[in-house]
């Protein structure tokens, strides 16, 4: 299971005293409010910073960091990569489950036989769609309802599904 999860990509510096302009990759951005600190990636070095104060812009979050005080201070993190620790990921609901640990997994049919793997995780207004390579060499789009999600394992590494009929016709 991954043990950082992606929150946000700095898109530039914010002003003269270091604060950065974040674009948020997380479903909710007032979850930064309730950080103390970040992992910085800069795709040359990762490092944990503390957040000394949080705004929103629009659809940006500005971030000041601790002990980081000018625009010359903060230059180097543009671009960067902020990650959260699986500690201080937002805490999931029964049923709810971090995208991240679902890529990979193995697909089962209901009678427990393997069937593909899930390959990626659609996010679309009414519930997110499950990509599933198939053994066959087919791709099965599968919505991620309760009638065709009947048992996600992470743990064990498998998801057990019921095809509704129709989703495999040609």
């Amino acid at each position: 299971m991954e043990q950082f999860f992606q929150v946000g990509i700095v898109s530039s510096t914010h002003g003269v005293k270091g604060e950065v302009k974040v674009y948020p990759t997380t479903d909710d951005m007032r979850r930064f409010k309730r950080l103390k600190d970040v992992i910085v990636d800069t795709g040359k070095e990762r490092l944990t910073l503390e957040i000394e104060g949080v705004k929103f812009f629009k659809q940006f979050v500005i971030l000041k960091f601790k002990g980081i005080d000018t625009l010359n201070d903060v230059e180097k993190y543009r671009k960067a990569t902020l990650f959260v620790t699986r500690e201080n990921a937002v805490r999931l609901r029964k049923d709810e489950y971090f995208i991240a640990d679902l890529m990979g997994l193995e697909v089962r049919d209901e009678s427990d036989a393997k069937i593909g793997v899930l390959r990626e995780v659609l996010e679309t207004g009414a519930n997110d769609v499950y990509i599933i390579d198939l053994d066959d060499g087919r791709e099965l789009l599968l919505p991620a309802i309760k009638d065709c999600v009947l048992e996600v394992d992470v743990e064990a590494g498998f998801i057990k599904i019921h095809i509704l009929d129709g989703l495999l016709d040609e």
